[in-house]
Parts: C-alpha cells; structure tokens; sequence
C-alpha cells in the first residue's frame, strides 16, 4: 500500500488499463475512516463554509487523536477534503472546530503554498469577494442558505441562452414549450471589448424574442461562476483585460436584464442548468451532472429538485491521491478532475495507449483521433475509454460522501459516439466490483439527442420565476 505522508493510499480492486499508479479518493477515504474508528478513539472535526452572502454549509468527518502514531495523516486527510468542499460548495470564511495545529497549518497552506494560493485566490477572493479566512473554534454557526430555489418555472414567455465557447444557443419558449431554437457561431474566448459579448446575446435575445407576443423572463446558462447575475469567473470573458472587467463585465448582465426592461432574468453556470434540465427529463431529483468536455463541468440538483449557491467546479476538486498523479498546468496541484474527465484527460492517456499524435495537435484534434479509432474499434482508443470510466466509478463512489446522490447525468463531447458507451459501462462495472452497495442507490444516465438539444434551453428559461 502507497503511504503519503502517513496517509495510506490503497490500491484499487478495479486497475484502469492506462494507469497502474492511480489510487482513488474514495478508497483513501474509506479507509481512513475505517482504521480511524477502528480505535475507538475516533476525533471528530467539523468543517463549514460561509458564502458572501451568509449561506452556511457543514460538513463533519473524523481523524485520529493527536497522540496516535498514525496521527500523521490527519492533515493529508483534511486538506484534500477541504479542497473537495471549496471547490463544490465554495466560500470564503472556514469554521474549522478541530485542532488548533490542523487549523494552523491548514491556514499556511492556503497564505503560503501555491496549490492553496490558487485556491483561496480563484474561490474565496475572485468569486466570494474576501480572502479566505479560516476559524478555528468549536462554535460552528448553523447551517443555512439563503438562495432561493431556481428553474421549474414554465409558465408564461420566456427566452432561455446558452453561452459556449463556440457557439451561443438561444430559445423562445412558451409554456414549456420550445417555439423557435438559433444556433450562432462566435468566438468569445480572446475578444478584448466586452462589447463583442453583450452585441452577441442581445442579437440572440432578439432572434428569440421575435417569437414571442411578449417576452416576460429570461434565462440563462453559460460556463464560469455567476453570483446574483454577477460575473466572477468565466472563461468566455478571458481575453478581456482585468481593470474592463471590472469596469464592465462584471456587471454585464445586469446592463442586459436593464435593456430588457428589468424583466425577472437568471443567469447561472452551465453545469447547474445542465443537471437541472436532466432533472426535468428524468422526473427525478438528487442528479449530479458530470460534463466531460473542454474542461469537467459540473452541476446538481439536490433531494427537493433545487439548484443551490453550490459551485460545482469539479475540474479542481481532487480525484486521484497519488501524489505523482499529473499535475494541472493551471491550478497546479495533482490528480484533480480535469486530468481526469476532459478531452484533456484523453490527450494525457494517448501516449501510453501508443497512440502517436503530434505534439503540438489541439487537444479537441486529439479527441477527434481517438473517437475515429474508436469507430475503426482500435483497441488503444478503448484503452483510453475503459480507463476513464474506471476512473468515472471511483468518483462517484467519492462523490457520495459530498452529495446525497441518486442520480448521475453524464454528458459532454469526450462522451461522444461508441467511446461514451463503453465510459459508462465501465464506471459500472467498477461500482459493481469495488462499490455494490451502491449500484442500487446510484442511476447513470446518458441524455438522449432531444434532450440535448431542447432540454438545457427549455431549463435555462425556466430559472427566472415571474410576479
């Protein structure tokens, strides 16, 4: 068994094909635990995030007494479950009630080491507007959220957008019902004025709104952190210099629900619309949506059918404990979600397939390679799939201990044609082998070409409810 820093990793009972090293978050959990209470002297550590605007989420585990030899691995333990809740709850104040060496070192982490600088700088300052604190004491404020719930609201004339990289989606819908859908193709990523991006939604707002008798609400989707129709963090806008941002992003669309005459107007991140449509479809609620695409987008509908202030950014939260996973160029920490579940997963796996690209091959390019060997049925191009799906059980086993999950929405362009099939499949196979008590509690779930192309339209226009 791997042991980092006195954190033991076991080894899984399911190998993925292209990677023998990879030592899941969920085992390491699980085992933690198990040895932790197998002491009787189990020390339990409450955890809970505060948002801007007062939303309280808790979050409870255990570790060992200070005094314990395998005390060593408490911080490891605590650190990648923190980063796990920072990155899916998000917040910028940490109660901590546990010891005061944890909360110390645990506050250096996030002042001093980069991972920790990346993560209290993206989450509690760029989306929460303060920097990260971390409190230590044993009097943990309740739990409370004061986001109201969104989506589900059809009634009336409404226009629900989706904002993507390469394409911007608009639709009128009436009564639930869509009555005209445009597809227009843009390119947002490295535009400098704002102006190319509120020129763009107004012109797909204004398509949709010509069939309409009316427009009482809009609705909307698109990729980054949006809080109170505020921008925080959004890739669409990366081209734009940060004092314009400030300056005129942030606030843009509000400057378009203004010159919609201030009708009832919701944007919210991709992800959250994406399992909130899945919801609709499925007639079922406890859906976590998994969107393996340019990057891991994620987003969830909990056990009453409402998207929360969650923040659901699972490109970041940690997924394989080794410490000689891949690192992320960006948040450069290792074994987190996008190295995992992302086109950019599959271009880290193509050369231990054997598969020869080159170098400099676009990673969208290098998924196109593999899903065409993959029609060819090359077995190197199913290696990568069946390792990736090996991957995708193990995670959802993880994902359990932070979400009350029943149902898992699968999507994205990695999932594209026979490759997403066998992704599936495999993730089951891995829950039935290592997991079986949850196969029963956990459905996964591919959504189907109308759902696709109606579904996140249909859900983003019903987030706005309207009187």
């Amino acid at each position: 068994m791997t042991v980092h820093h006195g954190f033991p990793l076991p080894a899984p009972r399911v190998v993925p094909p292209l990677h023998a090293d990879f030592r899941p978050a969920a085992l390491a959990l699980r085992a933690f635990r198990e040895r932790v209470r197998a002491t009787n002297q189990a020390v339990p550590v409450r955890l809970a995030l505060e948002q801007a605007d007062g939303s309280i989420y808790h979050f409870q585990t255990e570790i060992f007494p200070e005094s314990a030899a395998e005390a060593a691995g408490n911080y490891a333990h605590v650190e990648r479950i923190l980063k796990f809740l920072l990155w899916s709850r998000g917040g910028w104040r940490v109660y901590f009630d546990g010891p005061a060496s944890l909360a110390t070192k645990l506050s250096e982490h996030y002042r001093r080491e980069p991972t920790g600088e990346f993560d209290a700088k993206m989450v509690a300052e760029k989306m929460f507007d303060h920097p990260l604190e971390i409190v230590n004491t044993a009097e943990i404020p309740p739990e409370r959220s004061r986001s109201k719930p969104l989506g589900r609201h059809l009634d009336g004339c409404r226009i629900g957008f989706d904002l993507g990289g390469s394409d911007r989606k608009a639709a009128a819908v009436m009564n639930g019902q869509v009555v005209f859908s445009d597809e227009t193709v843009w390119d947002p990523y490295f535009q400098t004025d704002p102006q190319y991006h509120f020129d763009g939604i107004m012109d797909s707002l204004k398509k949709a709104a010509e069939h309409l008798p009316r427009v009482d609400a809009i609705g909307g989707s698109a990729a980054g952190i949006y809080v109170q129709n505020r921008v925080k963090v959004a890739s669409l806008f990366r081209g734009v210099p940060p004092d314009v941002f400030e300056a005129r992003v942030k606030n843009l669309f509000l400057e378009i629900k203004r010159a919609w005459q201030d009708v009832p107007f919701e944007v919210v991140n991709d992800g959250e619309v994406t399992a909130l449509a899945g919801s609709m479809a499925l007639g079922a609620n406890g859906v976590l949506g998994i969107a393996l695409g340019t990057s891991t987008a994620g987003g969830w509908v909990n056990r009453d059918g409402n998207i929360t202030s969650w923040i659901n950014e699972l490109a970041f939260v940690p997924v394989d404990y080794q410490p000689t996973a891949a690192r992320d160029e960006w948040s450069h920490d290792y074994g987190v979600g996008v190295q995992h579940f992302s086109q950019q997963a599959v271009a880290r796996l193509i050369p231990t397939a054997g598969i020869a690209a080159p170098k400099a091959m676009p990673f969208p390019e290098q998924l196109k390679l593999v899903q065409s060997l993959m029609l060819q049925g090359d077995a190197r191009a199913r290696n990568i799939y069946e390792t990736i799906g090996v991957y995708l059980g193990y995670f959802i086993a993880q994902c359990t201990e932070f979400y009350d999950l029943q149902n898992v929405l699968i999507l994205g362009r990695v999932t594209s044609g026979p490759g997403g099939d066998i992704i599936v499949a495999n993730a089951q196979e891995t829950m039935r082998a290592e997991f079986p008590e949850l196969v029963e509690q956990i459905a996964l779930h591919v959504p189907d070409e109308k759902q696709k192309r109606h579904g996140q339209a249909i859900a983003a226009a019903s987030l706005p409810e309207i009187g």
